[in-house]
């Protein structure tokens, strides 16, 4: 009897490895945190050093897997426990809001976290959102945050968007959609909205559907009005380079009226812009003795540009209106408002009839009894011309029935 153990069969030939792609990769925040922390101490409390290495480390660890984790970190320094505690065992950053000091500046500068929007969730980023829109409404940060939502990255992917719909509803919900224009001018993003898409997307008209389509009518109502107060901006500048560079008028008229057609602006909102590109094109004198010769001097070489833009009688009295604000706003033209006014009656700019309403009632409160005091004596002049044609135009047919009479 053999007593050795019989050995066992090998086999031989190539082992083959499992492919790194196949391997399902093991859930690990903790080593997620290790490496986050160990990143954001080193770069120190620089900011722009901070961002930078977040946005390189993206390209290595899943921020949408770990998202929550992430989210923690940057708030509160460290995965947070359940009950909310912050876990000793492992290394917190000093970089997170929490550490971070009590005023308003510090607080706009980690409001950049919104750049890396896309490492959540739909539903983290829809919270952050709304809670982002709250914290708008009552002050608590700025709407220089929004500039967050133009980082390229977070746009081309649609998150921009998508995260300033329900960041807008919060906010217009609290307050209103004034209150909205008003803090997004403070920091100059009101006419920056179109940025929220692709530049191939980047229209008036996408923007409006995206938002009403969402339930933000006066948003995109709000972000057309801005369209069309940046149209007319471009149009004055343009205009009064073209003044500047002494074209001929009827090139200028040519021109604004094309304009007109394609920004469907309105002859009232046209003569506005014409009257300030008018009074802009010139550095007028500091004396009020002198500051008046030289804006009649002035306004009848351009009359004939102010005559083709109030063809009709509102135009006219958005003109005496301006003209009004003008002189009362620049004080050395307070004593040149009658001249101005009738040098442009002379010229068919303005009629009897615009002069005479305006006096009446269209005028505005800026300089009201100076101006109205310095037209009396014109205004009494020219009710005593009307009543002079009224009588005129009645004697007239008696006196073609006279004639007809003794002619038979």
């Amino acid at each position: 009897m053999n007593n050795q153990k019989q050995q066992k069969p090998t086999l031989t030939g190539q082992r083959f490895k499992t492919r790194k792609r196949d391997e399902k990769e093991r859930f690990d925040p903790t080593q997620f945190q290790e490496s986050i922390v160990q990143g954001l101490n080193q770069t120190g409390s620089d900011l722009e050093a901070v961002a930078k290495f977040l946005d390189a480390s993206g390209a290595k660890l899943d921020y949408r897997r770990y998202a929550e984790t992430l989210f923690d970190i940057l708030v509160a320094g460290g995965m947070l426990a359940p009950g909310g505690s912050i876990s000793d065992d492992l290394t917190r950053t000093e970089f997170c809001l929490f550490t971070a000091q009590e005023d308003l500046e510090t607080m706009q500068a980690y409001a950049q976290l919104l750049l890396f929007l896309k490492g959540f969730t739909e539903s983290e980023r829809n919270k952050l959102a709304m809670l982002t829109g709250i914290l708008l409404a009552n002050g608590n940060i700025s709407a220089a945050v929004i500039g967050s939502l133009f980082n390229e990255n977070v746009v081309k992917e649609g998150v921009s968007a998508a995260f300033a719909v329900k960041l807008f509803k919060s906010w217009i919900y609290e307050r209103d959609i004034n209150a909205v224009a008003v803090a997004l001018r403070k920091v100059s993003m009101d006419n920056r909205l179109m940025e929220l898409f692709p530049a191939n997307k980047r229209s008036c008209e996408h923007f409006s559907k995206y938002f009403t389509d969402a339930g933000l009518k006066e948003l995109s109502d709000f972000a057309r009005n801005q369209e069309a107060i940046g149209s007319r901006k471009e149009l004055q500048k343009e205009l009064q380079e073209m003044m500047a560079r002494g074209d001929n008028f009827k090139d200028i008229i040519a021109y604004v009226r094309e304009e007109m057609k394609k920004t469907s602006i309105s002859e009232q909102l046209m003569i506005g812009i014409v009257w300030s590109s008018v009074m802009s094109c010139v550095e007028w004198n500091k004396k009020e003795e002198l500051v008046c010769e030289q804006s009649i001097k002035h306004l009848k070489q351009y009359s004939p540009l102010l005559k083709a833009f109030t063809s009709q009688g509102a135009s006219e009295i958005i003109l005496l209106v301006k003209i009004q604000e003008y002189c009362y706003d620049n004080i050395h033209f307070m004593k040149a408002f009658q001249k101005i006014v009738v040098l442009l009656y002379k010229a068919d700019v303005l009629s009897e009839e615009a002069i005479l309403k305006w006096y009446a009632e269209a005028h505005v409160a800026k300089g009201k009894s100076v101006f109205l005091e310095q037209m009396k004596k014109f205004v009494e002049w020219l009710k005593n011309a009307e009543e002079g044609k009224k009588k005129q135009r009645l004697i007239v047919p008696f006196l073609k029935m006279i004639l007809i009479f003794m002619l038979l």
